[in-house]
C-alpha cells in the first residue's frame, strides 16, 4: 500500500486484533468506532467535543449530504472538513443503503437506483459512478464503494443476483474512483461484501472483492434485523473471507456487546448511529448495562452516569439532573447524553486495544458480558 494509506497490525489474542491505519490526515487506532455524523454534523455535538471523546474518524452520509446541502455546494465551499470544520479523516458510506431503504421511491437497475428525495420529492439517479463523484466532492478519506443491501431473509437466489450485482458495481466504483484524479491519490476505497447470512455467497463475493482489489473490506448486510445470535454466527466466518492484510470493517453496528463480539471474531472498525440516538432520547450506555433517565428511579440519583466513566458528564453531572434535563425536554441534556455515549464507546475501544496488546482479550470479554446487562 501507499503513503496515502497504510494498515499496520501490532498485536493479535486470538482472532482480535490492534493495529493502525496511517492516512495523511490522522493515524486511525483499531479496532476503531467511528462516530456518524449524517448532515454533517454528529448530533448534539461539536466536532471538537467528538474529538475529545477519542474519536479519530467519523462517518458522513453520501445520501444525505447530496440532497442537503449538496456535494457540488460543499465542494465550493472547501469540502467536508472544512464545511464542518473536522481535520480528521471522514468515511463517507455510498448512499446505496438508505437509497435502498426507500422501497416505495425507488427504482432499481443494473445502471443504478432512480429514486426520490425523502426531502421534497425531486427525482435522482445513484449510480456507481455517480457515488464516487459525490464522495470525491466532498472530499472523503475513506470512500466506500456503492452496493445494494437486500434483506437478510430474503430469497437466496435474489440474495445471490444481488451480490452479484453489487459485485459488478464494485468493479464500476474501483474504475471512477481509480479516474478520480487527485482525490484517488489521497484517498482509500474501501469494497462491501454482501450475501446476508450465506456462507458460500459471502465467500463468492469476497473472491470477487479481492481480484477487484480495495484498501480495505467491510461486512455489509448485518445488523438489518437478523439479531445478534445470526450476526454472530455469520461473522464467524465472514472476516475470516476477507484479506487478513486489510482492515475488516463491520457497517451500522453497534451494541457495546455487538463491538465486544465482533472484535472477538477479528473485525477492525465499526460505525454506528445508536450511541448517538439514544442519547437524544435518554438512554446512557455504561459498564453495567443500558439505563434510561427518564425513569423515575433516577430523579433524586446523585450518582453519576457510570462511575467508571472518565467523560465530562459524569465528571461533573448527576444522574437527577441529567433525570430533569431529559424529562424537560432540555438541549443540554441531549447534549449531555450524546458526549457521554459518544465517551463511553471511545473508553470501551481503547480498553479492547489494551486487552489485546496485553494478550488478556479472552478475560476482558469474559468480564465485559458479566458485567454488562442488557
Amino acid at each position: 500500500m501507499s503513503e496515502r494509506f497504510s494498515f499496520s497490525i501490532h498485536a493479535r489474542d486470538g482472532l482480535a486484533r490492534t493495529g493502525k491505519i496511517t492516512m495523511q490526515r490522522c493515524t486511525i487506532r483499531t479496532p476503531a468506532f467511528m462516530p456518524v455524523g449524517t448532515a454533517a454534523t454528529v448530533k448534539a455535538m461539536k466536532p471538537e467535543t467528538v474529538r475529545q471523546t477519542g474519536a479519530d474518524i467519523i462517518l458522513g452520509n453520501t445520501y444525505h449530504l447530496m440532497l442537503r446541502p449538496g456535494a457540488e455546494r460543499v465542494a465550493r465551499l472547501g469540502g467536508l472538513h472544512k464545511f464542518m470544520n473536522w481535520k480528521f479523516p471522514i468515511l463517507t458510506d455510498s448512499g446505496g443503503y438508505q437509497v435502498m431503504s426507500l422501497s416505495d421511491l425507488r427504482k432499481l437497475t443494473e445502471e443504478g437506483v432512480e429514486f426520490r428525495s425523502h426531502i421534497d420529492g425531486s427525482k435522482h439517479m445513484l449510480t456507481a459512478e455517480r457515488s464516487m463523484e459525490i464522495q470525491r466532492l466532498l472530499g472523503s478519506d475513506i470512500v466506500m464503494a456503492f452496493d445494494e443491501c437486500p434483506r437478510a431473509d430474503g430469497d437466496r437466489d435474489a440474495i445471490a443476483r444481488s451480490m452479484e450485482m453489487s459485485m459488478r458495481w464494485a468493479r464500476r466504483s474501483r474504475d471512477a474512483f481509480d479516474a478520480g484524479g487527485e482525490h484517488a491519490q489521497r484517498a482509500a476505497l474501501f469494497g462491501i461484501q454482501q450475501g446476508a447470512l450465506d456462507e458460500e455467497l459471502r465467500r463468492v463475493s469476497a473472491e470477487a472483492l479481492r481480484d477487484i482489489g480495495f484498501d480495505g473490506y467491510a461486512i455489509g448486510g448485518l445488523a438489518v434485523g437478523e439479531g445478534q445470535e445470526a450476526m454472530f454466527a455469520t461473522l464467524d466466518f465472514a472476516p475470516g473471507q476477507l484479506p487478513e492484510a486489510a482492515p475488516r470493517y463491520l457497517m451500522g453496528v453497534g451494541k457495546p456487546d455487538d463491538l465486544v463480539g465482533a472484535v472477538e471474531r477479528g473485525v477492525d472498525m465499526f460505525d454506528c448511529v445508536l450511541p448517538s440516538r439514544s442519547g437524544r432520547n435518554g438512554q446512557a450506555f455504561t459498564w453495567s448495562g443500558p439505563i434510561n433517565l427518564r425513569n423515575a428511579r433516577f430523579a433524586e440519583d446523585q450518582q453519576p452516569l457510570d462511575e467508571r466513566c472518565t467523560c465530562p458528564t459524569c465528571a461533573t453531572y448527576s444522574r437527577a439532573y441529567l433525570h430533569h434535563l431529559v424529562k424537560s425536554g432540555e438541549i443540554l441534556g441531549a447534549m449531555l447524553m450524546t458526549e457521554h455515549n459518544i465517551s463511553f464507546y471511545q473508553q470501551l475501544m481503547q480498553a479492547m486495544r489494551d486487552a489485546i496488546e496485553e494478550g488478556r482479550f479472552a478475560s476482558f470479554a469474559r468480564a465485559f458480558r458479566t458485567d454488562y446487562i442488557r
